[in-house]
């Protein structure tokens, strides 16, 4: 009998016109919801097949009905942060518009406030060295979207003279690692609110491509929400 697709939504992924600020509740199935809990708690070498299945009241063979292995939920759920994180990535981009300022500044944004939002799916980025080479091939050509999206960003930012970066491609990749790290130690309800925690990595990234002032948007984007400092 043909496994069923265990994957469930994203939430707004893929809507258009969806708010990259706006974080749904996850649309998770049963099994991909204990899984999330245990993987988060105990990692991915932590958590048996049994104890997804106990979490969610259901027998080891029916959890294989729908999913062919542990890494095949487990990489299910890493697809879904990737796509998640990498379409809000995108849809800040475009609402800083042509200037390289606005758009650094919002793509680190919705990196944050993804991190800190879906912290429980960001926490398993670290473990991705679990995944079979095909598992994890797909995965980083993903996450190789959101790089070269960044890196485009600062190589535009010194074309246009507002960026004084010298290494624009390791500048790109530092400010996503510095990003991407957020997840193995921030903690829902800790002192400082993802809006708040996503104004200070903004000004930290804008500080490493030499930019001193938090740039004013058009506007359009003026009418959106600007992170708090």
């Amino acid at each position: 009998m043909a496994r069923r697709n265990g994957a469930a939504s994203g939430g707004e992924a893929g809507q258009a016109g969806a708010d990259w600020r706006r974080f749904e509740p996850l649309e998770l199935t049963p099994i991909l919801a204990a899984a999330l809990e245990a993987f988060y708690e105990h990692g991915f070498h932590g958590t048996t097949v049994r104890d997804i299945a106990r979490r969610v009241g259901q027998t080891v063979p029916s959890l294989y009905y729908h999913h062919e292995n542990k890494e095949g939920v487990f990489a299910t759920l890493l697809e879904m942060g990737t796509t998640d994180v990498a379409w809000r990535a995108e849809a800040a981009a475009a609402e800083g518009g042509d200037r390289a300022d606005l758009q650094l500044a919002y793509v680190v944004e919705a990196i944050v406030l993804y991190m800190t939002h879906r912290v429980r799916l960001a926490a398993l980025d670290p473990e991705l060295r679990h995944l079979s080479p095909p598992n994890r091939k797909r995965y980083a050509a993903r996450r190789k979207e959101v790089e070269n999206l960044m890196a485009g960003i600062v190589r535009a930012g010194v074309r246009q003279g507002v960026f004084t970066a010298s290494l624009p491609d390791e500048t790109a990749r530092a400010i996503l690692g510095m990003c991407q790290s957020i997840g193995r130690w921030y903690h829902p309800g800790g002192p400082l609110a993802p809006e708040e925690l996503a104004g200070r990595y903004v000004d930290i990234a804008l500080m490493a491509v030499g930019v001193t002032k938090r740039p004013r948007p058009s506007t359009r984007a003026a009418k959106v929400r600007a992170p708090s400092r």
